[in-house]
Formats: C-alpha cells, sequence, structure tokens
C-alpha cells in the first residue's frame, strides 16, 4: 500500500471513530437537558397563532415572580410566530391551505420572528433580545417550529447555509406538513437536508434558544427528520431540549424515540374536555417503560386557567371547561405519569384555585421526583397509579374515580333508540316528564359503535309547566362537556350554524359524543321537549359514525356518584400497617391497615404519601 494511500485510511478510521464518538457522547448527554419532566408555560391554548412579544413578557413576569420557585421555568413561543400580524384576518393556518401569508425569512430560507409582533426582533436580532430578557429573570426560553423548509425558501431557491444546495433541491415536495401549508419535508438523504437544519439550529443557538417543539413529525412518525434534528442540536453546541409534537406517537418507535427527544406527544391536541382526560389513561399506561431518564412522554399541554384568549379552533375567551375535580384529576395523573408540566392558560388571569393546582410543592414533587412509575389498575371506573419515593421505603399512590366511558340508560327518564343517518329525518322527539325535578342532565353517548363524527344537537329545547314556556337555551348551564369540539348554543361542536337533515335550526345546542350537559330547573316546569338528532357537520362527513343514543336524567346518573376508592396495602408491597398523607391537602390520615379508602367527587382523584410505619422494639 502507497503511503498516501495508507494516510488516506488512517485519516478515514479516525474521522470515522470521531464521529461514533460524538454521536455516542451526544446520545449521552441530551437526556440530562431534562433530567426531569420539563415545567413552563406555552401561548398556544391561549393565544393560538397570534400571540405577540407582549402578551409573552406578560406571562414571562408572572413566571418568574409567582411560578419561578416552584420549578417552572421554561416559556414557549407557539405558532407560526414568522407570519404577519392575523388579528385582522380570517385566517386559520391550519384551515386554509390556498392561503400563503408572506413569511418573514432570512437569505438563508430560515424564518424569523414578524417583526410587528415582536419589534424586539428587528434589524436582524430574532429572537435573542426576547431570550435574554427571559435569561435574565433566570428562566428559560422556547420556540415552536414546523418540521420542513418553508415553501417561501424553495420558491425563491435560497441557498442552504454552508452548502452547495438551494432550498428547492433538498425540498421534498411530495412530503408536505398535513396541516400547515407553508412548510414541506426534507430528502434527509442528502446532505444539503442536514445542513439546512444545521443551519436552523445555528441560528436558534445563537438567539439563546433552549427548548424546541417540532411540530408534524411525531404524527406521523418521521424518523429520518427525527434523527436530522437530534444530529442539528447535538452540533450546535447549546443544549436545546428536544419535543416532538403532535400524536399519538406510535408505540412502536419507543426505543427510537426516546433515544432522539428528551418528550413526545401522546395525544393529539388536549383541550378541556372530561373525555380527552379519561383516554390520557389508556395511552399513558402504554408508555410506562419509557418514563425517566431524560425522555418524557408527554400527554400535551395542561388546559387551564383562561383559554382561547385570541384565535380559533375552539372558541371566543373562556374559563376552563372542566370541572374542579376533573382539574385536579388532570395534574394528579400528570403528576404521577411524571409527564411535563406545560400551562396552557394565560398566567397573568390565573385564578386562586387555579395557582393552587400548579404551586402544590408536595403534589410537583411527585411529577419531578419519583421513579418506577406505573398503573396498578383501572377497573370498575376506578384507576391507582403508584411510584416509588427515592431513598425511601414510602410510595407515592395516586386514587382516581374516573367514572365508565360511556353513561347506561339506568335510571333515565328518557332514552332514545341508536339514531344514525337511516334514521327518518336523523332526529327523534323529546318529551319527558320532569315534575318535581331539582336538574336536568341531557346525555349524549356514541351508539355503541365507538367510531366518529358524532356531532348532535339538541333542537328547540325548552321547559313547559304552569309558568309557561321557557327555552333552555335561556338557562346558563352548570356544566357541559363533549367528546369533541365545545358544547355551544346556536353553533355545532364543529362551530358551524345547527342543521339538522339539510334543515337549519334557529335555536338548540350543539354538541358532540359523548357528552353530558347539566342545568339547575328553576320552579314551576314539568316538561322538557325537544328534537334531538344528529348535525349535518357530522353527517355530511365521509367518515363512519354518525350514530349516537340521547338520554335524559332528572336525578344523578349512578355512573356519576362519588364512590370509594380503594387499594389493599400488600399491593403496594407492605406487610404492615401504614401512615397516609394527603399531598393535596397537607394533611396526615393516621394509620391504616390492610386497606385504604378514599372517597372521591365524580372524576375526582386523590394523591397521598403512603409510608411503613416504624416497628416498635422493645428494650
Amino acid at each position: 500500500m502507497k503511503r498516501s494511500s495508507l494516510i488516506t485510511l488512517v485519516f478515514f478510521l479516525l474521522c470515522f471513530s470521531a464521529d461514533v464518538c460524538s454521536v455516542a457522547a451526544a446520545d449521552f448527554k441530551f437526556p440530562t437537558w431534562a433530567p426531569t419532566s420539563p415545567m413552563g408555560w406555552n401561548s398556544y391554548d391561549c393565544y393560538s397563532y397570534k400571540v405577540n412579544e407582549q402578551q409573552v413578557r406578560e406571562n414571562v413576569n408572572y413566571m418568574a415572580e409567582h411560578l419561578k420557585q416552584f420549578g417552572w421555568k421554561y416559556v414557549v413561543v407557539d405558532y407560526v410566530w414568522s407570519a404577519p400580524d392575523l388579528s385582522n384576518a380570517s385566517f386559520a393556518p391550519e384551515q386554509s391551505p390556498d392561503f400563503k401569508p408572506h413569511l418573514n425569512m432570512d437569505a438563508y430560507g430560515r424564518l424569523l420572528p414578524d417583526e410587528a409582533r415582536f419589534p424586539s426582533a428587528a434589524h436582524g436580532q430574532g429572537f435573542k433580545p426576547l431570550a435574554d430578557y427571559v435569561h435574565s429573570l433566570g428562566l428559560k426560553v422556547g420556540i415552536h417550529v414546523m418540521r420542513g423548509i418553508p415553501r417561501q425558501a424553495i420558491a425563491e431557491k435560497c441557498p442552504v447555509a454552508k452548502s452547495d444546495a438551494t432550498a428547492d433541491q433538498v425540498a421534498d415536495l411530495g412530503n408536505p406538513c398535513g396541516w400547515l401549508n407553508h412548510m414541506v419535508g426534507l430528502k434527509m438523504n442528502l446532505p444539503g437536508a442536514q445542513a439546512y437544519l444545521n443551519s436552523l439550529l445555528d441560528l436558534y443557538a445563537s438567539w439563546g434558544v433552549d427548548f424546541i417543539k417540532v411540530d408534524d413529525l411525531s404524527q406521523p412518525y418521521d424518523q429520518a427528520e427525527v434523527e436530522g434534528y437530534r444530529r442539528a442540536i447535538d452540533q450546535c453546541g447549546r443544549a436545546i431540549v428536544l419535543s416532538l409534537s403532535p400524536g399519538p406517537t406510535p408505540v412502536s418507535v419507543a426505543e427510537h424515540v426516546s433515544h432522539h427527544a428528551n418528550m413526545w406527544r401522546l395525544l393529539g391536541d388536549l383541550w378541556d374536555q372530561w373525555p380527552q382526560v379519561r383516554n390520557a389513561f389508556d395511552i399513558l399506561h402504554q408508555w410506562e417503560p419509557e418514563i425517566g431518564n431524560g425522555h418524557w412522554p408527554d400527554l400535551d399541554m395542561l388546559p387551564l386557567g383562561r383559554l382561547r384568549i385570541e384565535g380559533p379552533p375552539t372558541g371566543p375567551a373562556r374559563t376552563n371547561l372542566l370541572t374542579r375535580a376533573e382539574q385536579r384529576t388532570l395534574m394528579t395523573l400528570w403528576c404521577i405519569g411524571r409527564c411535563p408540566l406545560m400551562f396552557g392558560g394565560n398566567l397573568p388571569d390565573t385564578d386562586a384555585f387555579t395557582r393552587g393546582l400548579i404551586t402544590n410543592p408536595e403534589v410537583l414533587s411527585v411529577d419531578q421526583h419519583s421513579s418506577h412509575n406505573h398503573q396498578l389498575f383501572l377497573k370498575d371506573g376506578q384507576a391507582a397509579w403508584v411510584a416509588d419515593v427515592p431513598g425511601s421505603a414510602s410510595k407515592y399512590l395516586a386514587l382516581f374515580s374516573i367514572g365508565s366511558d360511556e353513561l347506561t340508560t339506568n335510571g333515565a327518564a328518557w332514552s332514545s333508540p341508536v339514531v344514525s343517518r337511516a334514521t327518518p329525518g336523523h332526529a327523534v322527539s323529546v318529551d319527558v316528564d320532569i315534575t318535581g325535578a331539582q336538574q336536568l342532565y341531557l346525555a349524549v353517548g356514541d351508539g355503541g359503535d365507538g367510531l366518529v363524527c358524532d356531532h348532535a344537537d339538541w333542537a328547540e329545547p325548552r321547559l313547559v309547566g304552569p309558568r309557561g314556556i321557557l327555552k333552555l337555551t335561556q338557562l346558563k348551564w352548570q356544566s357541559a362537556t363533549c367528546g369533541w369540539g365545545s358544547v355551544a348554543v346556536g353553533r355545532s361542536a364543529a362551530g358551524s350554524s345547527l342543521s339538522i337533515d339539510g334543515q337549519p335550526v334557529a335555536d338548540g345546542i350543539g354538541t358532540h359524543a359523548p357528552s353530558l350537559i347539566i342545568y339547575d330547573l328553576p320552579a314551576g316546569y314539568t316538561r322538557f321537549q325537544a328534537r334531538a338528532g344528529l348535525d349535518d357537520s357530522g353527517t355530511e362527513q365521509t367518515l363512519g359514525g354518525a350514530t349516537v343514543n340521547f338520554m335524559i336524567f332528572t336525578r344523578r346518573p349512578t355512573s356519576l356518584e362519588s364512590k370509594s376508592a380503594r387499594v389493599a396495602l400488600a399491593d403496594l408491597g407492605f406487610s404492615s400497617p401504614c401512615e397516609v398523607r394527603d399531598l393535596w391537602q397537607h394533611q396526615n390520615l393516621g394509620v391504616v391497615g390492610d386497606l385504604f379508602e378514599s372517597r372521591l367527587p365524580e372524576h375526582g382523584a386523590g394523591l397521598y404519601l403512603v409510608s411503613p410505619q416504624p416497628v416498635k422494639t422493645s428494650r
């Protein structure tokens, strides 16, 4: 072998060895960037695609003053921050595939913050001034990005930094982002594609970004692009936490995703609807083996506090629709499952109850410092999760009263047959005796098929009696939940005008199965009358479903009543009496023997520290 060839071979082997070591070192390091599940605030739930710098800073200030001491530290600017101010435009990015706004972008096809919404980004400074402000308060900053490369960069054939390629050469036009037309995927088999991602992360690192949420990457799961972002972060010289979205991430990629990301979504967008929270129990259970060690299964943001201040898709500003018991269940499940805690509401509007949920140090300690977290059981409308307390023989125990998946007709004052597209007029008439009732429960089940598109309407709902006729839509409900979208007066759960079998509904309530609407009834009414049917927003879709059953209750359905949740201490590994502490209430409950039992409200939860009682020895 010639000397020059030998030198070339040695150089190649050294480089190859260095690359392997670099990857191995990076794989070892990145979990240490999120040693506990990240806690922070994300702008999407309250501001959607319209968030601006002033609103971000207001939330930063609140976190620094009220939450930092409890471990909250990330502030994440979510969604389309490069687009112009859209406050007065009828534009929802995910719903308008033909609308292509001019995005703020540099010469290398990298998106920059819109300067009208983020004034400190002027003169090419990007998010650095905002990041500097966040860091000055002892917090960390994150941004949301869509996978791939902007169509705008492709059209302008922007050069890729530190590469001979141009944007149009590395773009995969056959792999667009599924719900945002601004971006398309990258041909990751080409060196220029990795160079583009490297240039992005170099830019973000120069701004001081500590966290990126990469969207349209986890469902469907794009292994090549996931690896591309991992490499880009590892080479940028800054410890940047990688979050993948949306869900559900396939369980089949658990090993791969846990070796490349710090957190990844298990659900689609989670909103303040009990059926979605109930679904989280089943999903999280599947991911138990991946909880911990710097990589965290993510049940999505906490839809708590004041939501939807700006922008669609879920209606006008509101306080979250979950009951207080359901909100506590949400926090309890997220903490016992060590899920990332990303608050979705507008922090400056946080009320005392919500603030208590997110500043309870004993509860937050479970999320940050427990181990071997797993479901103990889920049966008969009850669930239990358990976790170890590091350095202790004690256990954390979470008990839940989640109820059945569907209300049964047991105790119903009236129930309909299954209503489907084959039902004449897509509706049935309702006329129910409510004499003496103090509450009215309007329930919708999914008809037993478990399919989607179950949009349902209560048309012309009214109370009738000696006092005359009262439109139910004139009353304020006590609570209202549905399986998708939001319960609304005069609008379907999808946000469209009410319509059944092609006929407009002038007065009614739109919802989606499974649904429960509860009213306190005024005196002087003896009958409830309505027309209950399928809304056209469901029947016009080609997907299966659009089958429901309607139920009326005049007393609390048995599946909603508070029940005792219990667990045998032996199932926790204890053979002797234990002391129990209620972590939500900061209260010692005393010593229990073989069985611990707690009575919980509907959809409620309890979180406890169970410790073996010290053995007394005789002298």
